[in-house]
């Protein structure tokens, strides 16, 4: 058996087309952040700030009044890894390079998953959907959450995967815990991903006909998730007093998706108000964090049981700025741009809704190939909603489009893969894949 020879490898060169776009694009995206200014988003400096914190030993505390548990630590985890590299402040650029490789980590991901699932003639054309698609190179460019958050994401299927072809228990037990564990991180990383792995779980209790795997898997994932996420559970509780699952900003979230000027674009501007009322009136003993967070959700809520008609209204609004063949913002609705975006997400988004309603009927992992995109489009319609946040969930996606390139006619296999344990496996009748 020959050695593998990266030099000849169409996926060793695939990598580094990937990683050499992804440098080329933070910096240049880096090079048009105006004067004065450090970053393109605001939300880029909370995490700088953060992981700054973390790399000097100092209280995980942002802003004044200090915030304690404003952002989830995952994404300035990483970050903090760079200040420890410079002993100080590193420059944008290494993060940019560090997002670059993250990237990169994901379109091997991809490949991998694809490769999984289908053949090595899907993962490369997944893989090089994943390594070129401008919005996968986009979550690469900036210091944002989204760049250690697809890798994890598309790591998490790919176990969750694992677990499910196992052959024996202790397979699928070691599998489903490393997958709930992936889950844990990527909601550290990202919030919103909390009911994701719990989602998941419960839709695996029907994925399989042997009831042992069925519970392994889905209490493996719950498990993992738990065993990730408790230190920081602990740490909150620790701060304010109660059990906080992800962080204190949900309330202004929800806020901003889902009040009297919501749009279903962000705009927290009615945040200082708010801040200013609870501190000239608090309610009770609680942490301001805390307090601050509770009137936001209260006021949130109490909006939309009285406004349900405008609930829905925006529910379809924020589906549509989700799901845009374009930019929504008009600073980025050029037609150069739009045209580009159109012309790169609108086949890849039929392709892969061919793809999911053809190989669905295989099973549970084909069906994670397209929940995430399910679950952050119910979330987004709740909370504020941008072509942005759909970005991570079309990487899964580029798997199903890819097969459904390569399988164009295939009849969907409606049998399930050799995947139960050897006591069981008499009692089924099985097609391999």
């Amino acid at each position: 058996m020959s050695s593998w020879n990266p030099i000849r490898s169409p996926l060793a060169w695939l990598l580094i087309a990937a990683l050499a776009v992804r440098v080329a694009a933070g910096l240049w995206a880096q090079s048009r952040v105006g004067p004065g200014q450090q970053f393109a988003f605001g939300d880029s400096d909370g995490y700088w700030k953060l992981a700054g914190t973390l790399a000097r030993g100092e209280p995980y505390e942002y802003g004044a009044p200090p915030a304690r548990i404003f952002r989830a630590p995952g994404y300035p985890l990483i970050l903090a890894s760079l200040f420890l590299l410079y002993g100080g402040e590193p420059p944008i650029t290494a993060a940019i390079v560090l997002n670059a490789g993250l990237g990169t980590i994901t379109v091997a991901g991809v490949y991998a998953l694809a490769a999984l699932l289908f053949d090595l003639r899907t993962a490369r054309i997944a893989g090089a959907i994943a390594a070129f698609y401008p919005g996968a190179i986009g979550m690469s460019a900036f210091v944002l959450s989204e760049a250690a958050f697809c890798p994890l994401l598309i790591a998490q299927l790919f176990l969750s995967t694992l677990a499910w072809q196992a052959a024996r228990v202790k397979q699928s037990v070691f599998w489903a815990l490393a997958a709930g564990a992936l889950g844990g991180a990527a909601t550290l990383v990202r919030p919103s991903w909390l009911f994701f792995t719990p989602l998941a779980a419960l839709i695996g209790l029907f994925g399989v006909r042997v009831i042992a795997q069925r519970l392994t898997i889905s209490c493996c994932l719950i498990f993992g998730m738990a065993a990730i996420m408790a230190p920081w559970w602990v740490r909150n509780y620790h701060e304010v007093g109660h059990f906080v699952p992800t962080t204190l900003q949900v309330g202004a979230s929800l806020y901003d998706g889902q009040s009297p000027h919501a749009t279903g674009a962000s705009n927290m501007s009615f945040v200082p108000e708010f801040a200013a009322l609870e501190q000239r009136n608090p309610a009770d003993n609680e942490t301001y964090e805390y307090r601050l967070d509770r009137r936001l959700r209260h006021a949130a809520v109490d909006w939309m049981t009285t406004h349900p008609g405008r609930v829905l209204q925006l529910a379809g609004i924020k589906f549509l700025r989700l799901w845009n063949v374009w930019p929504n913002e008009a600073e980025f609705r050029s037609w150069p741009l739009r045209l580009a975006v159109f012309a790169t997400y609108v086949p890849l988004l039929l392709l892969s809704l061919y793809g999911a309603w053809r190989f669905t009927g295989r099973g549970w992992p084909y069906i994670l190939c397209w929940l995430p995109a399910g679950y952050f489009t119910a979330i987004h319609m709740i909370f504020v909603s941008s072509i942005r946040y759909r970005e991570p969930v079309m990487l899964s996606l580029a798997v199903l489009a890819a097969a459904a390139v390569v399988f164009p006619s295939q009849p969907a296999d409606r049998t399930l893969p050799t995947n139960a344990f050897p006591d069981q496996a008499a009692k089924m009748t099985l097609r391999e894949r």
